[in-house]
């Protein structure tokens, strides 16, 4: 399909949604313009990230059904 044609299906499907909460999902992407939401967040949130993605690098994950299975009592 060429650009034009995307163009057209997307407005069409555009012109369908119901969901208010969708429009403004997808209001929020067409307004970031390719920026990385990266780039605005606190630096602690940034540090939090990185010690998480090292630790799972290393092997430090618990698994969900272990998670669960230790605090099922509490839901």
């Amino acid at each position: 399909m060429n650009l034009i044609a995307e163009k057209l299906e997307l407005a069409k499907r555009l012109l369908d949604v119901e969901d208010e909460g969708l429009l403004f999902q997808l209001k929020q992407v067409m307004d970031n313009n390719g920026k990385d939401f990266w780039d605005d967040l606190p630096e602690n949130v940034k540090q939090g990230i990185e010690r998480s993605r090292k630790q799972a690098a290393d092997g430090k994950l618990t698994s969900h059904d272990e998670i669960m299975s230790k605090y099922a009592k509490y839901l």
